[in-house]
């Protein structure tokens, strides 16, 4: 019982991703999406998106990876993608610290395996990790286009800024890239993003 109460107690814990809100905006209701929404999100874009990762992913490693990606904000909160370096800095050794604390829930077996699946993800060092990446950076990039311009309009974020973050999207899938450097020119001329700066 005491292996079942540990994967409870995980359970438990990770209800409250839940309540970590983010900046995507959703379109319908008309407010800021949570964490778990986007981590859900990204699991069914891994499934439908699959063809489009580098021959031979595991779109099931990819879908455990964007599941269990986000936990950490549990404790570490959400950080927008266009912060500044040391806001970065300081939100991956919150991140660190959570992993350690909320991976640990688990029995010894599942606590390595979760956590494994967090750190391949953190550093892309697989096809696997490297697509859920691209998942992940393309995701926040629809929701703008559809809420006209989303967090893009609301921060003045321009497509210099957004282009520079496609680069990973590109790391992740060919296909996908080249839909995320076409989407920002669309936005550029819908005026739902700010054109690059000179």
């Amino acid at each position: 019982m005491e292996r079942l109460d540990q994967q409870l107690r995980f359970i438990a814990e990770i209800d409250r991703l839940k309540a970590v809100i983010r900046q995507t905006m959703l379109t319908a209701p008309a407010r800021r999406e949570n964490s778990a929404e986007h981590s859900w999100h990204l699991a069914m874009m891994a499934m439908t998106l699959a063809e489009h990762a580098p021959p031979g992913t595991d779109i099931g490693r990819v879908t455990a990876m964007v599941l269990v990606h986000d936990l950490v904000e549990i404790d570490a909160g959400d950080l927008f993608v266009y912060a500044d370096a040391d806001q970065h800095a300081r939100q991956e050794q919150a991140e660190q610290a959570a992993a350690d604390r909320i991976f640990a829930l688990l029995p010894p077996g599942q606590a390595a395996a979760f956590r494994g699946l967090w750190d391949e993800f953190e550093e892309r060092r697989t096809p696997e990790a490297r697509f859920a990446r691209a998942l992940d950076r393309l995701q926040p990039m629809l929701a703008n286009l559809r809420t006209g311009g989303g967090t893009w309009a609301e921060h003045g974020i321009t497509a210099d800024q957004v282009l520079a973050k496609v680069r990973l999207i590109e790391d992740g899938s060919v296909s996908l890239g080249r839909y995320a450097t076409d989407l920002v020119t669309r936005a550029v001329a819908e005026g739902l993003l700010a054109p690059a700066r000179a």
